[in-house]
């Protein structure tokens, strides 16, 4: 039975991004089609990590297997899916944003949070608009309700990470992958956008999902 294979995007990027496309392009050689939907939805500012899940469940299909991949806050979003839904049979998380929030809070610092949640919206750089979009603190309330530690569901994993990652600290990658032994880390010489090993992620991701 022929794969789905699905590709979704960071926090504040888009379909347009050069790794999205780098990959598109590299599933077109071998004849196989990657979906990448705009997780923005053109409103960036009410993002939700539920509205995505839910924008990318009404993709899934009911009995053809399903490979994601997903980088950042679309691996964190990936990973959140794969637990509920069978059909999700491989993921390929790249740099995924496990430990997003709280790393993203500690960096704001306590007074910008406050002002965030007091005023109701905090101006965020989207990369794809090319300008700082405002985005609602709902986004934090409901990330909130997720809890990592209860992905659980034993479905193949690679993920890429880099030891040099300014955004989500490797450390997150390690400590899931020790604790799932299904999933495989695969440490790179990188930062977090990931650019500067475009093709070992492509030769990576080639092998684990035997394309």
């Amino acid at each position: 039975m022929k794969n789905k294979y699905i590709y979704l995007h960071g926090f504040a990027s888009s379909p347009n991004s050069a790794k999205a496309q780098y990959i598109r392009e590299r599933f077109s050689e071998l004849n196989h089609s990657l979906m990448i939907p705009d997780l923005n939805q053109n409103d960036f500012s009410h993002l939700t990590l539920s509205r995505q899940i839910a924008q990318v469940v009404q993709l899934l299909p009911i009995d053809t297997p399903v490979t994601l991949l997903g980088s950042s806050f679309g691996g964190l979003t990936a990973a959140s899916l794969a637990e509920k839904h069978p059909q999700i049979e491989r993921l390929v998380l790249l740099a995924p944003a496990f430990g997003f929030l709280s790393e993203w809070l500690n960096r704001l610092g306590t007074d910008m949070v406050n002002e965030w949640k007091s005023s109701g919206y905090l101006k965020v750089y989207h990369y794809a608009e090319m300008q700082s979009l405002p985005l609602h603190y709902q986004f934090v309330q409901d990330v909130e309700q997720y809890d990592e530690a209860q992905l659980q569901r034993q479905v193949p994993t690679l993920i890429i990470h880099g030891r040099n990652d300014e955004v989500i600290p490797i450390k997150y990658s390690r400590d899931y992958a020790k604790q799932r032994p299904w999933v495989k880390l695969v440490e790179v010489e990188s930062d977090h956008s990931l650019t500067s090993v475009s093709s070992e992620i492509w030769s990576l991701t080639k092998e684990f999902c035997h394309l």
